[in-house]
């Protein structure tokens, strides 16, 4: 265990320098943990690296939610949601988006990052074979993308991201919808 808190330590220490020099609450959470560690105190240092960890989740998701698209002409769009599961839970951040139209119908885009489900999932989203046995392949832009027989659509952003744009309004909207993501800034984070 303390030689995970250790490698774990270095890479949050690694990320500090790599930051600017500005404090801010992760680069806090590091050095409480660095400053307990160095003391023996290793319970504080590693719930220290805990926190610092989920702080940066959290502004993953943040970033998530940033990528998604205002409401299209003619709908409105709720606010975006994210949140970030911590490390010992299924990891990671999403971030959704729900909108709807004056005919009530509605489209809902969930985007997820870094987590085991699209770890398993991205060989089959990412193989053109396979992803065709799901349903029908469609162009976003440069991306592949999966529309399942009930419209909706999935597509794997730099073999970690998976979004998902789903509802009941027509097919052609859910496609306007899935275009007008923000894809560099997806992959920016």
């Amino acid at each position: 265990m303390h030689r995970s808190l250790l490698v774990t330590a270095a890479l949050l220490a690694g990320f500090a320098i790599a930051q600017p020099a500005e404090a801010d609450e992760v680069t806090d959470a590091i050095a409480e943990a660095q400053r307990a560690y160095q003391a023996g105190q290793i319970p504080q240092a590693q719930t220290a690296l805990q926190e610092a960890l989920q702080l940066m989740a959290q502004r993953a998701a943040a970033g998530l939610a940033g990528a998604l698209p205002d409401a299209l002409p003619g709908w409105t769009a709720e606010e975006a949601t994210s949140n970030a599961a911590g490390a010992g839970m299924f990891g990671g951040a999403q971030a959704a988006r729900s909108y709807r139209n004056a005919q009530g119908q509605t489209v809902e885009i969930q985007v997820m990052s870094d987590n085991p489900m699209i770890a398993q999932l991205g060989p089959i989203l990412s193989n053109p074979m396979l992803a065709g046995a799901m349903g029908r392949l469609v162009r976003i832009g440069e991306l592949r993308a999966i529309q399942g027989n009930d419209g909706n659509i999935q597509m794997l952003v730099d073999n970690r991201i998976l979004v998902q744009v789903q509802g009941d309004a027509p097919v052609e909207q859910k496609l306007a919808y899935a275009r007008a993501i923000n894809i560099q800034r997806l992959t920016a984070r």
